[in-house]
């Protein structure tokens, strides 16, 4: 069965590789990329969006832009990270096509208004478009198959003890999201960390033609690869779920978000033991048919490609 699928972003290394993903993907139908300022700013998350929508013959699936700053707070982003471009080594052509007309928050909404139960909604940046979406309308959270997050977690941060990037950069937007009355499906670090490259998951990856030129330069910047260890591929791990949902363990908590606390904003709250749950958390992923889906969906994706 193919699921129709809009992924809420901001490409990024990891979402990039999670469009891959998504690209080469005979389960799913991709309608639509929305773009939010995380990784890098938002000019450039959409810029990406756009290459790699060409690059990875994505055809005529809407990008739309949408917040470029959190909802009360200052800036933040990960350039340190996936690089000033946000793209790590890799270079893509420049984009043929333009944005789509509108805003994300609105696209979100008709979206959903427009195929109730069919859509399957993916975030794996800051929650900032959603946020709003529900606060316009918050009869989408009716109107959507399925929420699944990449964010949070309920032992560990990223950007800081207690904390993970997406949450972090948008404390009160996560807050609204986790609030707004469906399930959240949360792919947090707990799983993506498990999810990581080493140098045999990276031969995996060598031999995919054109493809190559964005997985090796990107993975390679993004952290050292060794046989143990290696960058972990976050975003992708949200999208593999709605391809194959018996690739993660999830256990149903009720999860808050923490936006007062000194040392903890942004920590994602998690209660397994609440009579109250309001997500299903990840709590183990399986690895090796992980990087199975994986490299088959780039397999056939590099054949298209060339």
């Amino acid at each position: 069965m193919t699921v129709s699928m809009l992924i809420d972003c901001d490409p990024g290394i990891d979402d990039a590789l999670a469009l891959a993903l998504a690209a080469g993907s005979e389960a799913l139908d991709l309608r639509g990329i929305t773009t939010v300022g995380g990784n890098v700013g938002l000019d450039l998350t959409t810029a990406n969006a756009l290459a790699l929508r060409d690059f990875l013959d994505l055809g005529d699936v809407p990008i739309v832009p949408g917040c470029s700053g959190a909802l009360v707070r200052g800036p933040m982003d990960a350039a340190h990270v996936h690089g000033a471009g946000g793209l790590g080594d890799a270079v893509l052509p420049p984009a043929v096509r333009a944005i789509a007309d509108g805003h994300a928050v609105d696209f979100i909404i008709s979206t959903l208004r427009d195929n109730p139960g069919e859509i399957t909604l993916v975030a794996t940046g800051p929650l900032t478009n959603i946020a709003l979406a529900v606060r316009k309308e918050p009869r989408i959270v009716t109107w959507v198959r399925d929420f699944v997050i990449m964010g949070g977690s309920y032992t560990r941060g990223n950007h800081n003890p207690a904390a993970e990037f997406n949450i972090l950069t948008d404390p009160e937007a996560a807050a609204i999201t986790f609030n707004a009355g469906w399930t959240t499906t949360q792919v947090g670090l707990d799983v993506t960390l498990t999810a990581r490259v080493t140098t045999r998951v990276l031969d995996r990856m060598r031999d995919l033609g054109r493809l190559s030129s964005l997985i090796l330069p990107s993975v390679q910047y993004y952290a050292p690869i060794t046989a143990e260890s290696g960058p972990a591929l976050h975003d992708a791990v949200a999208v593999a779920h709605v391809i194959d949902p018996t690739l993660l363990t999830l256990t149903p908590a009720e999860v808050r978000v923490e936006t007062a606390g000194h040392y903890t904003t942004g920590m994602t709250v998690t209660d397994f033991n609440s009579p109250t749950p309001n997500t299903q958390v990840a709590t183990h992923l399986d690895v090796d048919r992980f990087w199975d889906l994986m490299i088959t969906s780039y397999g056939r994706l590099a054949g298209r490609l060339g």
